[in-house]
């Protein structure tokens, strides 16, 4: 088997970043804002911790970017109706144009990146990286083999 596949898929998915990155600053968004605004419309009423999760950053992080979001008119905190302590996290209807600008900006880096397959092949491709997901995402996996090497 091959052992650089850990670095294909993250050497890829860096470029593709890299790539979107680039398209999306025309629209004075940056990369971590629009992860921030993405996951958000995905997941209306995700609270910090979660969202911060998700992106895999820390929670002070997530803060400070929602905080200019909030200032910004693209994101709002409403009070979480089970927990009055806690916020949860919606997107603005402002923020509407500029989500549907970067998920635009993202099928072009996708079809750049994807350049030359063929539709089975794509859909291959998705199939398989679904599966490594889901693999990666099983506890029961992970402790067996973590118990395996040590």
């Amino acid at each position: 088997m091959n052992n650089n596949l850990g670095f294909h898929i993250a050497d890829a998915a860096r470029l593709m970043r890299k790539r979107f990155d680039a398209a999306a600053r025309r629209f004075n968004v940056t990369g971590a804002q629009w992860r921030v605004l993405m996951a958000t419309d995905l997941h209306p009423g995700i609270n910090q911790g979660q969202l911060a999760e998700r992106l895999d950053v820390e929670p002070i992080t997530t803060c400070r970017m929602v905080d200019r979001l909030v200032q910004a008119g693209l994101m709002e905190r409403r009070p979480n109706p089970a927990d009055r302590r806690a916020w949860n996290l919606h997107v603005t209807d402002d923020a509407q144009p500029l989500i549907g600008t970067v998920r635009d900006i993202g099928a072009d880096v996708v079809g750049q990146a994807l350049a030359g397959f063929s539709q089975e092949e794509k859909d291959l491709l998705c199939s398989m990286l679904e599966r490594v997901r889901t693999n990666l995402l099983d506890d029961q996996a992970f402790s067996s083999a973590t118990a395996r090497h040590g």
